[in-house]
């Protein structure tokens, strides 16, 4: 069952409607909604908030302030943010009061009605303005430092400096931000969201009633998309419902429109990089000096180990022998800017691609070539944080890609086509993964999963892990299904809920599948155990008898022992499945199991950058062409060509999707994604038709995607690698393209990402 493809288990569900989301639950007796009021500007101080001709209003039943909370503040990683504004406005929009009415139909007309009084003050809205403010949420405690720096940059034959700037994302997940919380009996609250991080919702809920844990039920059923965005950012919308629930003893919904998330929720971090890079005639980088700037926003969040993450993968698929990384985040009036797919990781990687493009630039020389001189090699395989790189496969996939993408013939046909095209300009180049599957944080490796195997030999599972679409669910249900010999319809995986499945990690980081899988393995394994001792003592004729009880509370598993096909198979004996599980019943041996999961020999210290960060690396390589309209500025990517190591996948159909979606996802975010305030910081760019996510025509012409072979990852779950993340990096080579293509007219050297036909025309023409 592992290793082979398998249906989506909600993949006829989302086709036919029939998939449940937060906002499809029926709505119940005495329900009320839920709407936030926003401040009118990005920076200030809040006077008051006047709701008298709100609470008139025959549906307005309660308007509620920061006053009514409990807590005051929650936060990820620093509790520095209110859950409605105190004092201190920090961004526009920024919630400052929660009203309640009767019908979903009243909810924006009773906002309208509250009066928001407020002193404005000037906001900090750029990076440069933070930095002369000294504006700053976080500074890497200890750069990265390997090797001599300062010294090989001064004595390199060639040097450039330059500054890498690219904007945000919006997660544009299908469905907003939604909760619905219901009251239950002796003050428990039951609160269903969508959210990434069931724990820290339920964490965040009590913080803000004042409640103890045990009182506080969250559940995830599923969400539609996620992408990071509801990794932190879920939470808060949760407190909201629940507070309105805790106080009404009612049961309460908020669901917020497309436009209202995109005003209200923070977005993938803009950067500004500095850099400084030393090289040889051949384009071998000798040395590389580089600040990571990022704009956090107006709350920390998760800026901290976004921008971590950002300096743990400047390097990418490359080699730097000499070199000092420093990170800094700023603190803006901007929305507080949160988890999205790939977590820094993009913005670190995509500033060496950049640097890698202008030194191809500057010598004149292919960029396939500049790359594979500054690869990581066998004899060179120490990343700028100290960990070694192990199986490496990044000098094979360049090598085989280059030829199954038969680079250098059409490279000698863009330089062809370049010569003698009047309007048109093409270019072709890359952007590899070496991405870091962990959380850099090493407690949150880890996870639980309870296993119940029922005496028609059906089984339910529960963990920690949320399902989102990227097909976890699908995969853990392979993984208990192999392990006991039964067809995938013979497993459930339940809805994630912290009443099962407590102190859970957020499904991030890429390590949804491999924590939780390992987990739900395990706890599985502790039941087949016991039917396979349970097995063999029959057979040895211990067990007479139905009703002779035998005591096994652990077992042991034997390698000899086999289910296949609904039997337990030793030797030439067998016995049907169902038949070993009654008997196991009979003899009262549990048929259910919890197991915990931790992901082993992880620790990194981030003052002396000494340790293991990263349990394994995902690699792969993409080379995409593209055709640029040199009067408009318009771009067309033509062709793009994908290899991936993914191990052995669980579930080869779910991951290339998963390669695909992410692709499409990166290329979007640097070639089309565009992200527009206006000079009062509120967001413009905030639905459908002022934000250009990547259409049917917006995708290459042509795509091919392959999986390299690989068994050789025994740290993971049947040798397996995380698919989520790494591949959004790909989509990296879109705007590597354009940028080689304005290599050609020796321009491109301050492109900035994403690299709209605007952008592009401004490279073209100098104006704008």
């Amino acid at each position: 069952m592992i290793h082979q493809s398998a249906p989506h288990d909600s993949s006829l569900g989302h086709v036919t409607g029939e998939s449940i989301f937060v906002d499809d639950r029926p709505e119940m007796r005495g329900e009320v909604h839920v709407g936030i009021v926003g401040t009118p500007c990005a920076a200030g101080v809040l006077i008051r908030v006047d709701a008298e001709k709100a609470l008139a209003h025959p549906d307005c039943l309660a308007v509620y302030t920061q006053e009514d909370f409990h807590g005051k503040h929650w936060g990820t990683i620093v509790h520095d943010q209110p859950f409605l504004v105190i004092d201190r406005i920090g961004y526009k929009d920024e919630a400052c009061a929660l009203i309640v009415s009767k019908s979903r139909e009243s909810v924006e007309e009773i906002k309208k009605l509250v009066s928001v009084v407020v002193e404005k003050a000037k906001p900090i809205t750029t990076i440069s303005e933070a930095k002369a403010a000294r504006s700053i949420i976080f500074h890497a405690p200890t750069p990265f430092a390997q090797g001599d720096a300062e010294g090989e940059l001064a004595r390199a034959p060639h040097r450039l400096t330059g500054v890498f700037q690219v904007q945000g994302q919006e997660h544009f997940y299908m469905e907003s931000q939604a909760a619905i919380a219901y009251p239950q009996d002796h003050g428990l609250i039951e609160v269903h969201s969508s959210s990434q991080h069931p724990s820290e919702t339920q964490r965040v809920i009590a913080e803000a009633l004042g409640i103890p844990l045990n009182q506080v039920v969250c559940v995830v059923k599923r969400m539609g998309g996620g992408f990071g965005g509801k990794e932190s950012q879920a939470a808060p919308i949760a407190g909201y419902a629940a507070l309105v629930a805790h106080k009404l003893k009612r049961p309460a919904r908020l669901v917020l429109t497309k436009d209202q998330d995109m005003q209200l929720t923070g977005k993938r971090h803009p950067f500004e990089n500095h850099w400084e890079v030393g090289f040889d005639h051949e384009g071998r980088i000798l040395a590389l000096k580089a600040t990571l700037q990022s704009d956090g926003g107006a709350y920390a969040d998760l800026s901290a180990s976004i921008l971590e993450r950002a300096m743990f993968h400047l390097d990418s698929a490359y080699y730097l022998p000499n070199v000092w990384i420093d990170g800094i985040c700023f603190r803006t009036n901007h929305h507080p800017h949160t988890a999205f797919r790939g977590f820094g990781g993009p913005q670190g990687s995509m500033t060496i691609e950049c640097i890698l493009e202008d030194i191809a630039r500057t010598l004149k020389l292919d960029p396939l070539k500049v790359r594979m001189i500054n690869l990581y090699q066998a004899d060179r395989l120490k990343t700028p944080y100290g960990q070694m790189l192990e199986n490496n496969l990044l000098p094979e996939i360049f090598k085989k890609l280059s030829q199954s993408s038969d680079y250098q013939a059409r490279r000698q046909k863009i330089d062809e086509f370049n010569r003698t095209s009047k309007s048109k300009l093409r270019g072709m180049s890359l952007a590899a993964t070496k991405f870091g599957i962990a959380f850099t944080a090493r407690f949150l490796n880890q996870g639980n999963a309870l296993v119940n195997l029922h005496l028609d030999a059906t089984v339910q599972a529960s963990t920690g892990a949320t399902e989102m679409g990227q097909g976890v669910n699908t995969k853990i249900a392979q993984v208990i299904a192999h392990a006991l010999g039964l067809s995938m319809e013979s497993v459930k995986v339940m809805a994630t809920s912290t009443e099962k499945n407590h102190n859970t990690s957020p499904t991030a980081a890429s390590s949804g599948a491999d924590i939780n899988c390992a987990a739900a393995l395990r706890a599985t394994n502790l039941i087949k155990a016991r039917l396979t001792s349970l097995f063999k003592r029959k057979l040895a004729g211990e067990i007479k008898a139905n009703l002779e009880e035998y005591e096994i509370t652990e077992g042991e598993l034997d390698e000899s022992v086999l289910f296949k096909n609904g039997e337990v198979i030793y030797g030439d004996k067998r016995i049907p499945l169902k038949d070993l599980i009654g008997l196991a019943y009979m003899n009262r041996i549990s048929l259910g199991a919890y197991a915990h999961f931790k992901t082993e020999n992880l620790g990194f210290c981030k003052q002396t950058i000494q340790g293991r960060a990263f349990n394994y690396y995902t690699q792969g390589l993409a080379i995409s062409e593209v055709e640029i309209d040199r009067y408009t500025g318009d771009m067309k990517l033509l062709r793009t060509d994908m290899l991936m190591d993914l191990g052995r996948p669980l579930n080869p159909a779910i991951d290339r999707g998963q390669v695909m979606g992410a692709f499409v996802q990166g290329m979007g975010w640097v070639t089309t994604e565009s992200l527009f305030y206006n000079d009062e910081r509120a967001l413009v760019s905030h639905s459908p038709t002022t934000y250009k996510i990547p259409n049917i025509q917006d995708i290459p012409r042509e795509i091919k995607l392959e999986f390299i072979e690989n068994h050789d990852n025994s740290v993971n779950v049947h040798r397996s690698k995380a698919v989520g993340e790494p591949p959004f990096l790909l989509g990296i080579s879109a705007w590597t393209a354009v940028k080689n293509a304005l290599a050609y007219e020796n321009l491109g050297s301050g492109l900035k990402s994403p690299a709209t036909g605007e952008e592009i025309l401004r490279e073209l023409t100098g104006e704008f």
